[in-house]
């Protein structure tokens, strides 16, 4: 569902001026914390980012595709760890309900969901299974009237503080789709439990850990749209939408890795003069500003084929691809232009130049996303 223009305007304006005056004051203090104020949250809640992609019918704001990833660009102007607890939400964390629940399910979950009081996560990636995401281990077994899952999922995020977990599980056998089911787990379900926090290079605040399910049993209600062998096309639907999502993260975080480059190339003088007089500097700015609006028209162009119901798996995996690789070179210039002083931590560039290498990797990494475009683009020409 579209919103009006006045509508949107407003939602943008009210969540640029939301990351400007409340979320960029906070970000050394998550950065040196890892933890996100409980208020924030609230606030996050009050303005409506938990349910931006859910129905009004559920207590969201039903954005489509496009009007999405233009709030996910203000949201990309900040720490990325702000974004990241309202993200999972916002996309796998609610969307494989979406797609693929049972009414009971849908309306057991997605209100909460929606309103920020319940956070998702989605249980996909394991020790041996990340990209070949059809080699996972973790086990669905048929008892009765439950399930008992058993392994271990790697790398999750939100799942620290999460109240829902889309748990991507083997019920069949074999590397096939059809043997991988979802299932949706509560937090505080016996059987199931948590690893300790990770620690990583950046995006600190955006909590990950393990989730490990031993002898987890849950009711067969559980079962995502009460259907084996539906959760790995699920997820591949999910990851679609998600892939946009991030990409548009990116663009964001470019522009304000821009926007402090400009600030600090005008105030830092050399040799007589501020070095945006300079003219490598100013080629390193042209060369970032470029490719940032470059990224954001293939973000907005991707979300309106989306939304007028085109397949977008191909241009999805192009901005992905694209975005994210943009945004680390954009970082790194950032940091040259910043000279010693983008290596200090003073400086939001430094902190951003390690949040940013994350994009490259989740969603599908840069590697996956070539194979997907040659696949796609092979399929489309030969066709």
């Amino acid at each position: 569902m579209a919103l009006d223009a006045e509508t949107l305007d407003l939602l943008i304006e009210a969540t640029r001026t939301f990351v400007t005056e409340r979320l960029v004051p906070l970000e050394a203090e998550v950065a040196e914390t890892g933890v996100i104020p409980p208020q924030v949250r609230e606030e996050m809640q009050a303005l409506g980012l938990f349910g931006l992609s859910i129905s009004p019918e559920y207590g969201g704001l039903g954005l489509n595709m496009e009007e999405e990833v233009r709030i996910a660009m203000e949201l990309g102007r900040t720490s990325p760890a702000f974004r990241s607890l309202a993200g999972t939400n916002i996309g796998i964390g609610s969307q494989a309900i979406v797609l693929a629940g049972t009414d009971e399910q849908r309306n057991a979950y997605l209100p909460r969901l929606a309103s920020g009081e319940l956070i998702g996560s989605f249980a996909l990636t394991e020790p041996d299974a990340g990209s070949d995401a059809l080699s996972l281990r973790t086990s669905a077994r048929r008892d009765g009237d439950h399930y008992v899952l058993n392994g271990t999922k790697r790398f999750i995020t939100n799942a620290p503080i999460a109240g829902l977990f889309s748990v991507m599980a083997r019920t069949g056998e074999g590397r096939k789709a059809d043997a991988i089911s979802c299932f949706l787990v509560e937090a505080g379900t016996p059987g199931l439990s948590l690893g300790k926090p990770d620690r990583k290079m950046g995006q600190a605040g955006a909590q990950t850990c393990d989730v490990v399910f031993d002898a987890c049993r849950v009711p067969a209600s559980a079962l995502l749209g009460g259907q084996e062998g539906t959760g790995f096309r699920t997820a591949m639907r999910v990851l679609d939408k998600g892939r946009l999502h991030i990409s548009a993260v990116c663009v964001g975080m470019a522009e304000r890795l821009i926007a402090e480059s400009v600030r600090y190339a005008t105030q830092r003088k050399q040799f007589g003069q501020p070095i945006s007089e300079f003219q490598l500097v100013q080629a390193m700015i042209a060369d970032s500003q470029a490719e940032a609006y470059a990224a954001r028209c293939m973000v907005l162009d991707a979300a309106r084929k989306r939304d007028r119901g085109e397949p977008t798996t191909m241009e999805a995996s192009c901005c992905k691809l694209f975005a994210t690789e943009m945004v680390g070179r954009v970082a790194d210039r950032a940091v040259q232009i910043h000279g010693g002083s983008g290596y200090v931590a003073e400086y939001a560039v430094e902190r951003f130049y390690r949040d940013v290498r994350l994009f490259r990797l989740y969603e599908g990494t840069s590697q996956i996303q070539q194979l997907v475009i040659a696949r796609e683009a092979i399929k489309a020409y030969a066709e």
